[in-house]
């Protein structure tokens, strides 16, 4: 089933499964927004692509997060395509020793931006009658990852929210997944200790970390037209730590 000339939106489409998302979407035949805080990293993305574009946007705003869907709109049309990957890990510290400050931006970003992306572009799905969205979450809102209690917190709301928001929408042709990735080797490893991502690789099953074409390839069905019954759903991506 084709996907081509469909509009997608990728938050965190600079770096990391966002940006393998991305190229595996344009490969499709799809025009691409990226939605990113990295501008330079966001513009050198889409540099060569005529059919993406790079958007500044602060998930955690959003006023920023409308204006990055009407300068989509503007260029491509109305999304029918969404996936949140936009997301920070944290301090890795105990609960007695997490900063209040970084509690609130972690949570204001994973899960927070999570709602206002879907918030915003849920209403011109319902118009069109069509829309697939996947929002990246983690085996750590599955399990809780010990001194990353943000992380795992705000993880397990985007988990609880994806279940909420495809019930809502199962009666319409919208599909609203999850998948909850083991780690990864990105950038976002350098905002974790060496010791948790000791721990973080010790518990999967496989043996290795993530790849991120692995990951782009089944969120890119999740959110195709060969996904026309699966809804509120969560795709296992933990190479085995956690298959519930």
């Amino acid at each position: 089933m084709s996907m081509a000339g469909q509009v997608a939106v990728v938050t965190g489409g600079a770096q990391g499964i966002g940006l393998a998302v991305m190229k595996r979407l344009l490969a499709e035949g799809v025009r691409v927004a990226s939605w990113d805080m990295s501008d330079d990293r966001n513009a050198e993305a889409v540099a060569d692509e005529k059919d993406a574009i790079a958007v500044r946007c602060d998930v955690s705003d959003y006023a920023s997060v409308e204006a990055a869907l009407a300068k989509t709109v503007d260029a491509f049309g109305a999304p029918s395509i969404v996936v949140n990957s936009a997301g920070i890990a944290g301090p890795n510290v105990p609960v007695a020793d997490y900063g209040l400050k970084d509690w609130a931006k972690i949570v204001a970003i994973n899960l927070t931006g999570t709602f206002h992306v879907n918030r915003a572009v849920v209403p011109g799905m319902q118009t069109a009658g069509y829309g697939r969205i996947l929002n990246i979450a983690s085996v750590a809102g599955k399990e809780g990852n010990p001194n990353a209690c943000a992380y795992s917190a705000s993880k397990a709301g985007v988990i609880g929210f994806t279940k909420s928001l495809g019930k809502e929408l199962a009666g319409q042709d919208i599909a609203v997944n999850c998948v909850t990735p083991a780690a990864a080797r990105t950038p976002i490893f350098d905002q974790m200790s060496e010791e948790h991502i000791a721990y973080m690789l010790s518990k999967i099953p496989r043996g290795r970390f993530l790849e991120v074409d692995e990951a782009a390839e089944m969120i890119v069905w999740a959110v195709s037209p060969a996904n026309s019954f699966t809804t509120g759903a969560v795709f296992d991506l933990s190479g085995g730590r956690a298959t519930y």
